[in-house]
């Protein structure tokens, strides 16, 4: 859980950057692939080959296709259809995708999993909706391919390590996850990137080099090794918990306007639905090693 926490705190402030330094002076495109292979450099000293299966190299490797580069693709795509509200709106399915594709894994089915998955679905809704437009299907269905995606690779993530025990320390395979983000990125960059937005200053070049060592590379670490340290029921819930923190840092650093009632009342359901998932549901583990 504090994996999870930490985390959480860590891609809030990064996601204020991003809105801040980056978005719309910076190719989206090349701010995805730049952060995957800084992250990617950060892992390559430890990686090995020797001592791990070819089931878990490959494993990884889908599911940093998957959690980073499916992912990231579908959610800048879904900008040029979507308005920022309606982007913040769409990603808060992602609880959801998490706790059916767990059951779906187990071929079990938990009640208590989906209805805390779906709290914190309406309290981070109760937060983040403002409306939407016409016109949003496209941005609408990229956004869920997008929360599936995440929502696959964090709980695959977990399934891999409990079906292909090895001795061998995550950090030093982790390294095939950014391998497979780069399969997807590369050939999204080569085809869409623009190369006249590119980064100009040192400021674009200092939070890149952030987003891509902190937020990519030791934020996404520590979040997969968090998953499996945590039941379903609260990956799902933790999963929303950017929301509230995301607008909290934005609130304390750059004075953005918040309605402080909705983000209290938001947070309570969202801290709420934690409390009901680890009262009420026979699978609830806050801590376990694997």
């Amino acid at each position: 859980m504090a994996y999870l926490v930490f985390v959480t705190c860590l891609w809030a402030f990064s996601f204020s950057l991003i809105g801040e330094y980056l978005s719309g002076r910076v190719d989206s495109d090349f701010a995805v692939l730049s952060r995957i292979v800084l992250a990617g450099l950060l892992f390559l000293p430890f990686l090995r080959i020797r001592g791990v299966s070819m089931p878990l190299i490959l494993g990884m490797t889908l599911i940093g296709a998957l959690q980073f580069g499916v992912t990231y693709l579908c959610l800048y795509r879904s900008f040029a259809y979507l308005t920022v509200p309606e982007v913040l709106l769409f990603t808060i399915t992602t609880p959801l995708f998490v706790a059916l594709i767990d059951d779906g894994l187990y071929r079990r089915f938990s009640p208590v999993a989906l209805l805390a998955a779906s709290m914190a679905v309406l309290g981070a809704g109760i937060i983040r909706y403002d409306g939407i437009t016409e016109g949003y299907i496209i941005g609408f269905l990229l956004l869920q391919l997008a929360n599936f995606a995440f929502a696959a690779g964090q709980v695959g993530y977990k399934h891999l390590l409990l079906r292909h025990p090895t001795e061998v320390p995550t950090y030093r395979f982790f390294g095939y996850f950014y391998l497979g983000a780069l399969v997807i990125a590369l050939p999204a960059f080569l085809l869409f990137g623009d190369a006249t937005m590119l980064p100009e200053t040192s400021l674009q070049w200092t939070v890149i080099a952030w987003l891509g060592l902190a937020a990519s590379g030791v934020g996404l670490f520590l979040w997969n090794r968090g998953a499996c340290l945590v039941d379903a029921g609260t990956l799902a819930v933790m999963n929303n918990a950017l929301v509230p923190a995301g607008l909290l840092v934005n609130l304390l650093i750059w004075n953005r306007d918040v309605d402080l009632l909705r983000l209290s009342l938001g947070g309570f359901v969202i801290l709420a639905s934690l409390w009901v998932n680890a009262r009420f549901s026979r699978h609830a583990v806050l801590s376990r090693a694997i």
